[in-house]
């Protein structure tokens, strides 16, 4: 039986002591919000970072943290997509007058091939606004359900589908210019 459907539904009767709670949240949510990280940025290292710092503000307000499995996994969820789109707006201001290349024809023959579409891909996912590209990455690449995004980030289901459906448009617009197909 997975480890989240357990904790769903056995009640874990953890004490008032914050050190206790926090290992318990780590216990619980650690594997979700790496997977989760680890589509939102490019690196592990950069994954692992985004799901410590969501843990520190954790550990820094733990009352703050509401009860319950899947409010729990709400919150650090809305916790690492809102640290990530700090990092997205941090690095967006200071490579705002960057151009990235784009890539010709020759490039795309090469056997480099797969590590130049991997980094089209992310370049194409890091242009979506972070609402958009966490709500991408969440649907497209861990399978999570609409109505769980919906609930995770406190948004309708329909916001949901309209912020996939402009990203869907979006992506194939940039991703286009590296294909050479015009949307």
């Amino acid at each position: 039986m997975d480890r989240e459907c357990v904790a769903a539904i056995v009640p874990i009767n953890i004490g008032r002591d914050p050190v206790e709670r926090l290992a318990s949240l780590f216990d619980l949510h650690y594997d979700r919000l790496y997977r989760l990280s680890r589509r939102l940025v490019s690196s592990t290292d950069d994954a692992l970072d985004l799901v410590q710092e969501t843990f520190l503000k954790a550990a820094r307000r733990p009352n703050s943290v509401p009860r319950g499995f899947a409010d729990e996994e709400a919150w650090l969820v809305r916790v690492l997509i809102n640290t990530a789109r700090d990092q997205w707006r941090k690095t967006s201001v200071r490579t705002r007058t960057d151009n990235p290349g784009s890539l010709s024809a020759t490039e795309t023959r090469s056997p480099e091939a797969a590590l130049i579409a991997r980094t089209a891909v992310w370049a194409a996912l890091d242009s979506l606004p972070p609402r958009r590209r966490a709500i991408t990455v969440m649907y497209e690449m861990d399978g999570v359900a609409v109505s769980a995004i919906a609930s995770l980030l406190g948004i309708s289901a329909i916001t949901v589908r309209w912020h996939l459906s402009k990203a869907r448009r979006a992506l194939a617009q940039t991703l286009g210019v590296y294909t050479g197909e015009k949307q």
